[in-house]
Parts: C-alpha cells; structure tokens; sequence
C-alpha cells in the first residue's frame, strides 16, 4: 500500500516550485515597463542639472561665434530684435535670426513643461524622451552642418545663408528642456541657460559666507555660473580652431545623450 501510495504522488524534483504571480516569471517587456513607469529620486538631481550649464557654455558660445544669435540666453536675444526694430543692428538680419530664436525657445517652453505635466515630470519616461529629443536637435544639428546641408563655417556668412535658422531653431527648442526639467526635479537654483538671476540669487544670499556644507543652494550656484564659463571659453576655443561649428554640436549632443542614459539607469524614488 505504501508503495502505491508513493508512486502517485510526484516526485520533489518534478514538482513546478514557481507560483503563479512570482516576479522570476515576469516578462523582460513587463520590468521595463515597470522600470520607466517609476518616479525617479531627486536626490543628487543637482548633479545632472550642472552638467547642463557645461552644454549650454558650448553651445552658446560657438553659435554665437558663428550665427552671431544665442541659443539659449533670450535676453541676449530680446536686445537684437530691439536694436533691428530701431534699424540699428549691424548684423544682416539678426534681429529676425534672435527673433526666431525666442520663438523657438517659447514653443520648446510650452511643449517641454506640458509633456512633463501630463505624463508625469519625475516618471523615467518623461525624464528619458525629453532628453533624447534634446540629444537628437543638437545631433540633427551637427549631421547638417557636417553634411555641408548648412554652412556652419566660424564666422559665417550671415547674408545669404538663411538655412542657419536650421539650427538655431532645432537648439534653442531643445534649451527649453533643461530648464523646464530643473523646475520639475526642484532645482531652481540652478536654470541651467540663465546667468543673470543665478548671479543675483547668489550675490543676494543672505548665507553667502557661511562654509561649505551650510549652504548647497549657493554651492550650485556657484558651481553652475563656473560650468556655463567654462563650457563657453571651450566653445569658443574649439570653434576657433576648427573653424567650424559642427565639433562642439557633436560633443554637445554626445553629453546630452550620457544624460539620457543616466535618467534610464538614475535610482527610484522611494
């Protein structure tokens, strides 16, 4: 009887000891959906905005060299179109290239600040599709001046080439981005593509000379006034080198694109 009985019931290694339901037997689709669907931490988020005043020194400074047009500083901007309404601007046309600058800042503004409310601005997703919509403008940017599509030449010829809105177009949208992203992530303090304020919220702090460890804001600020420097003296050294706009696109684009991936790898909110 006994020998019956253990013959009709099965054997310990050929039971199925998964449950149904137990994570192991998730899809790969199903954790990544998971994955980018999680809200991300803010902590050390300030890191990552940081590294956004470095790309925005580049890319002002060697567009600037080139287009005599910022792309991301918009009061800069806002002064040229004044100096052509008043027929005092020396630049051929600059007044309508910083024009469509701001423009372009304003729609990339407005796209960039509701995408991130309606799909969640600290979701992984929302994180990672602004930043590589940002990496491929810059990117776009740099195949058409480097496929000599666009002249992209320091300096370059501002009379007839009217195809370098292309670019200042595509770049001043992307700029947008990192500062509507600074908002969400609660880093205001650093606006990654504004000097003036930063430099007035710094010098203004009542904390100003308190040590190190007291006072992260005004480390920021700091830290972030340095990096745009700093990123625009090697814009404007490279551009004049190379005599060409494209190296810095492409360096540009490649750092954007190491934050899209950070974001895709960056730790959960808890």
């Amino acid at each position: 009887m006994s020998k019956e009985l253990e013959e009709a019931l099965p054997h310990h290694n050929s039971m199925d000891i998964t449950r149904p339901g137990d994570p192991s037997e998730k899809s790969f689709g199903e954790k990544m959906k998971k994955h980018f669907t999680q809200e991300v931490s803010t902590d050390h988020a300030d890191i990552l905005m940081l590294f956004c005043c470095l790309i925005t020194g580049f890319l002002d400074s060697t567009l600037y060299n080139a287009f005599k047009t910022f792309v991301s500083m918009q009061t800069g901007n806002t002064i040229f179109v004044a100096l052509g309404a008043s027929d005092q601007n020396n630049r051929p046309f600059g007044w309508a290239r910083s024009l469509i600058s701001i423009g372009c800042f304003c729609i990339g503004s407005f796209v960039f600040s509701r995408s991130h409310r309606f799909c969640g601005p600290l979701q992984r997703s929302t994180l990672v599709a602004s930043y590589l919509i940002q990496s491929c403008c810059i990117l776009l940017s740099a195949s058409l001046v480097q496929g000599f599509v666009i002249e992209g030449n320091v300096p370059a010829d501002l009379g007839k080439h009217w195809d370098q809105v292309g670019p200042i177009a595509l770049l001043s949208f992307q700029a947008a981005g990192q500062i509507v992203s600074s908002r969400f992530l609660g880093v205001g303090e650093v606006p990654t593509i504004v000097i003036t304020s930063l430099l007035c919220d710094l010098l203004s702090d009542p904390l100003l000379l308190a040590s190190v460890t007291q006072n992260p804001k005004r480390n920021r600020r700091a830290i972030g006034f340095t990096l745009t420097l700093v990123g625009a003296i090697v814009g404007g050294w490279v551009s004049k080198v190379t005599k060409s706009v494209s190296p810095m696109l492409w360096v540009a684009g490649g750092c954007k694109m190491v934050l899209t991936i950070v974001w895709g790898l960056w730790k959960e909110k808890v």
